[in-house]
């Protein structure tokens, strides 16, 4: 009688050395996404997302490891990416542009948040939830139950 009323959720769990190889790994954390749109929106995030564990939060470090888990549910594609640093602090996660347009870096977080729905971080900084609402699915169809989805995830 429960099952009816409880959020089908459907989960993988993927652990890898830090390394910036990333296109067999995105092939493979994209795989349930059947829109192109969407998959190409969604991979640029992704590898934003994993390009900055990496870097900054393993120190580019390949004998740290990368804990990604990918979770489907009805009206969300969800991923959490955690790596081994100290975490980022909450200040320096604010989305924005870096004021020299051309500079190098610090771009990463705000074309983060240009790809994805909803962003939450870990309390500690070292965990990243990036998630999407399902294509075809309406803001209002899923700010109802389906926004409980994302929030026993972080």
């Amino acid at each position: 009688m429960f099952s009816r009323y409880l959020p089908v959720f459907r989960w993988a769990d993927f652990i890898l050395p830090s390394t910036l190889q990333l296109s067999p790994l995105l092939e493979l954390l994209l795989e349930p996404v059947d829109c192109q749109e969407t998959s190409c929106r969604l991979q640029l995030g992704l590898q934003e997302a994993i390009v900055n564990a990496v870097r900054h939060g393993n120190a580019g470090d390949p004998g740290k490891c990368l804990r990604i888990r990918r979770i489907l549910t009805p009206n969300w594609l969800i991923w959490q990416i955690q790596d081994e640093g100290n975490g980022l602090p909450g200040p320096a996660r604010i989305a924005c542009l870096p004021e020299q347009l051309d500079a190098n870096h610090g771009r990463g977080l705000f074309l983060m948040h240009q790809c994805f729905d909803d962003i939450r971080w870990s309390s500690r900084g070292n965990r990243v939830q990036l998630a999407c609402r399902r294509p075809g699915r309406s803001p209002s169809a899923v700010n109802g139950a389906g926004s409980r989805d994302l929030s026993v995830l972080v």
